[in-house]
């Protein structure tokens, strides 16, 4: 069955709600849909009371160490993290109280040709079943390319068959947000959604462009069932009018 993952992303410290394609580092703000005003420990305990695992903590950019810290301390073991991940302070994080660590830009080079020897270093560190790969892509020749550095750097590694399958054997579950479509609440990628559940072989959590409770629905039937779904800037918590965080805990209970 399809479940409601719950996420934290963090920019500068806060608690935002960003699109994703606005993220530059040339100083430039980014576009924002919404920013709290109740730290990050705040949703992270909000989501421990109410049960929802498998949620993930995303540190977009530098700044958010203390926050992201604050959140894992406030709900142990119910929340991945994923922002800056490498082999020198991955442990640190599980010992921080992460589930999982989330793991994109240091799979590459600065080029953004992928490196398995990262890879083998990362899994070597914290082990396969503690490690979350994130295959974060954009739309391109009809297929999907991942995207490092906050999405804003296309790397030479396709989303496709073979990728989600030699990957699945060193990873517990992957993580795909489609960056095109990221906080624009304007409706979900239905084929990236259906390829997931086709070919991924380990479990797989789909953010991105989510904008009702229908969506859900959605990624039930297209996926059969094997993908999860992250709802951001939609979501009344953030600051959305089109889906009410009661009616996810709802569908997660099985209505």
């Amino acid at each position: 069955m399809t479940r409601f993952r719950p996420c934290i992303d963090l920019h500068r410290g806060a608690v935002k709600q960003i699109v994703g394609s606005s993220l530059k580092d040339d100083g430039s703000a980014p576009q924002t849909n919404f920013e709290s005003d109740q730290p990050a420990a705040f949703f992270a305990d909000l989501y421990r009371k109410d049960g929802l695992t498998g949620g993930h903590v995303i540190q977009l950019g530098p700044g958010n160490g203390e926050a992201a810290a604050q959140a894992l301390a406030a709900y142990p073991g119910g929340l991945q993290i994923g922002g800056g991940i490498t082999p020198e302070n991955a442990t640190q994080w599980l010992q921080l109280g992460a589930s999982h660590v989330i793991v994109t830009s240091w799979l590459f080079d600065k080029d953004g040709y992928f490196s398995l020897d990262r890879l083998n270093r990362l899994v070597a560190e914290v082990g396969a079943g503690q490690l979350v790969i994130d295959l974060s892509c954009r739309a391109k020749n009809g297929g999907w390319v991942v995207a490092m550095d906050r999405w804003q750097k296309e790397t030479d590694l396709w989303l496709n068959p073979e990728t989600l399958r030699q990957l699945s054997q060193v990873c517990a579950e992957f993580l795909i947000h489609a960056a095109d479509v990221e906080g624009k609440c304007e409706g979900i990628d239905p084929d990236l959604v259906a390829f997931l559940g086709e070919h991924s072989p380990v479990p797989c959590t789909y953010a991105g462009g989510a904008r009702s409770l229908d969506d859900l629905e959605q990624v039930q039937t297209l996926s059969r069932g094997r993908v999860d779904l992250t709802i951001g800037s939609a979501l009344d918590i953030f600051g959305g009018t089109q889906v009410a965080y009661r009616d996810c805990l709802a569908w997660n209970r099985g209505g």
